[in-house]
């Protein structure tokens, strides 16, 4: 089997890194799979794993007209028998480059907060959780099944050695560490990432407490200034920006909590550290097997209510630095469900069979839904290039940086999440 896979971009991020690792489990299963996508930070990562890489054009519009035309002629010059693509954008120029002009069948799979209705409806989806793959049969011709996004569980593990990153920070035995690893992301990611920082300051006071956060974005700036405020009255360093790490195997290890959603939370599990799953508008719940069921269903990741503020996160962070003996236990559980319900080896045989399921299904298209995909992301792309959009998406995204960067938190009366259509 020839598998091309097409990530929705190479930026480091956990749809991406998944997509990258199971490709280079179907080639250990013994079949071909090569990776195309616009050139990012992850195309190392792709060499890492030992992947043939075939950059993609980088224009900017969805779907976009010179991909869809370098998708077919790859498909035709590699011989590709199915091509798997990641999120609607990549889809779609899968679906107009393969299937409407090859007949050659592609799946999508979607991580995203909720089923975006630009993929066309006979596309066959993997969704990421059971909650989001039961919203997807509600009203679509091809068909739906769920891979929750997998884990590497031979290379992450417990035996990983975090000690060389506590010292590359200075933790002190005597200090607790907290790890969060995150792009740092107004969208998505911001919240819980100021709220982080936020809960952390009030028990810095109390415990002998550090908070090293691991990623890049175009929020550390406005972070960085939270920090410092925080250590300065802390008059010690309690907050450190570890900046992007393509293997943050130790900084997991390192850990004696991390906070974290999606991908992240589970590498933390598989490497057998106790974890508070964040999500928006201050959710948090640490994993255990009181919260195991809804999690499972929902993902990891979840909206709260802001109300609470930073204070439930706080009390469950010094609930588990209070109690060594529970962080233990709730390290092994979580390793233990990584490797029963999320290994990659799972995921890969999962996979697998959907391709084959796929290639024995007739992969044909319909003219109108088609025609109905096209439109709805002409208008989408309309709707984002308007002047006076962007100028109040720049205008909002100041205010919220602002915000991020010193005082109060939340902006007053600016949204911070919308649950559709959102990536993890």
């Amino acid at each position: 089997m020839r598998v091309l896979v097409y990530p929705h971009d190479l930026a480091i991020g956990g749809s991406q890194i998944n997509a990258i690792d199971l490709a280079a489990g179907i080639v250990a299963a013994g079949h071909e799979a090569i990776i195309y996508g616009v050139p990012g930070p992850l195309v190392e990562y792709i060499g890492m794993r030992g992947l043939r890489f075939l950059p993609a054009h980088p224009l900017k519009y969805r779907p976009a007209p010179t991909r869809i035309a370098q998708i077919a002629s790859i498909v035709r010059r590699e011989r590709i028998d199915i091509i798997h693509s990641y999120e609607w954008t990549a889809c779609l120029d899968a679906y107009y480059g393969a299937v409407c002009i090859l007949g050659t069948p592609t799946v999508c799979t979607v991580l995203s907060m909720g089923v975006p209705p630009f993929i066309p409806a006979s596309v066959p989806l993997i969704m990421g959780t059971g909650e989001l793959g039961a919203d997807a049969r509600k009203d679509r011709r091809g068909n739906v099944w769920v891979i929750e996004p997998p884990i590497d569980t031979e290379r992450d593990t417990p035996a990983v050695d975090g000690s060389a990153f506590r010292k590359l920070h200075k933790v002190k035995d005597t200090e607790l560490l907290i790890v969060t690893v995150s792009r740092l992301a107004l969208d998505l990611k911001l919240d819980a990432l100021v709220r982080a920082i936020d809960a952390t300051g009030t028990l810095a006071a109390r415990y002998p407490v550090r908070l090293v956060m691991v990623g890049d974005g175009p929020a550390r700036e406005a972070l960085e200034m939270r920090a410092e405020a925080v250590n300065a009255a802390s008059g010690r360093e309690v907050i450190a920006l570890h900046g992007a790490d393509l293997d943050p195997r130790a900084a997991y290890a390192a850990a004696d909590v991390v906070l974290g959603m999606g991908s992240s939370a589970l590498r933390a599990m598989a490497i057998g550290r106790p974890v508070i799953v964040q999500g928006e508008q201050a959710f948090c719940d640490v994993f255990e097997p009181s919260t195991q069921d809804q999690f499972l269903w929902q993902g990891f990741y979840g909206l709260g209510d802001p109300d609470e503020g930073t204070a439930r996160l706080a009390a469950q962070i010094e609930r588990l630095l209070q109690d060594k003996v529970l962080r233990d236990k709730l390290g092994q559980f979580g390793r233990r469900v990584a490797c029963e319900r999320f290994s990659l080896q799972r995921a890969v045989d999962l996979q697998l069979d959907i391709y084959r399921q796929v290639l024995a299904g007739k992969s044909g298209w319909k003219f109108g839904e088609a025609v109905k995909s096209a439109g709805l992301a002409l208008q989408l792309e309309l709707h984002n290039h308007d002047p006076r959009r962007k100028r109040a998406s720049k205008a909002q995204q100041q205010t919220i940086l602002a915000a991020a960067k010193s005082g109060a938190w939340p902006p007053a009366n600016l949204p911070l999440t919308e649950q559709k259509h959102r990536k993890t």
